[in-house]
């Protein structure tokens, strides 16, 4: 009974010792003069080359929220790193600032350059395969990712929840090769049905690989927790937390990334 006792608690221990260890650390770089810093997270168990998740948050900043979907793609398998848009510890839940913050980026050329320079942190993480990359953003970060891409950055997969939804410039979809997830709150009232349709609209037209998910009854920031609490905190209407969609997308967004550039 004894030796059956002591090889139980041998295994055990093996058992722990063979458990993923997540590690996270904080990640230093610049750009245009911006000191920023990423979140890096990835599971020191895994070997050899690994896909690579590059996650843009919302028009908040690197809060928490973002740095929980690296944790979780992690966990997965993959390498996660959240973006900094803004500067070092620059966050905020007053949207008033969060509007202020990110309205620069709207439109110009310093969207992709921003992402540009948190990929190219990615890309350096030696275990992380440079052709099996792929970007997901929320909300403003969902815009960013599309900007990205369209940008011609070298992804396998796009993916964007309750993002904003940019069409295409002529001419950019030829510039990558990427698949597209786009994930989106049916009733989103800052989403409009138009913009979906000039989405769709360049999407056909380029005869690009993209999938578009919508969920009933889902407004804005749908998959976030967090967001009823910084809707009542700014008087903002539009923006709530339904778990069945979070629950679903997220579900969309494992299933992509597994198809698009595997897992380890």
């Amino acid at each position: 009974m004894k030796k059956l006792s002591f090889v139980v608690s041998l295994l055990l221990i093996a058992a722990v010792g063979a458990q993923a260890k997540l590690i996270t650390k904080a990640v230093p770089y610049e750009h245009a003069g911006v000191k920023l810093e990423g979140y890096l997270a990835y599971d020191d168990q895994a070997k050899g080359s690994r896909p690579g998740v590059l996650v843009i948050p919302e028009w908040w900043g690197l809060n928490d929220y973002t740095k929980r979907r690296a944790d979780e793609l992690a966990k997965l398998g993959y390498v996660a790193f959240a973006v900094d848009m803004y500067g070092a510890g620059v966050v905020t839940e007053d949207a008033a600032k969060a509007k202020q913050l990110s309205g620069p980026f709207y439109g110009k050329p310093l969207m992709a350059e921003r992402a540009h320079a948190a990929l190219d942190q990615l890309l350096k993480v030696d275990s992380v395969d440079s052709k099996r990359v792929a970007v997901m953003g929320y909300c403003f970060g969902g815009t960013t990712a599309l900007a990205l891409a369209y940008d011609g950055a070298p992804l396998a997969a796009v993916i964007t929840v309750h993002g904003g939804l940019i069409p295409a410039p002529a001419g950019a979809l030829e510039k990558t090769h990427a698949k597209f997830l786009v994930l989106h709150g049916a009733i989103d009232p800052f989403v409009k049905p138009e913009d979906v349709q000039a989405f769709q609209k360049a999407m056909n037209e380029a005869k690009t690989d993209y999938q578009l998910v919508s969920y009933a009854n889902a407004i804005h920031a749908f998959s976030n927790p967090d967001a009823d609490r910084l809707a009542k905190k700014n008087n903002l209407d539009g923006i709530g937390y339904n778990e069945p969609a979070a629950r679903r997308s997220w579900r969309e967004v494992e299933a992509f990334l597994s198809e698009t550039i595997g897992k380890r």
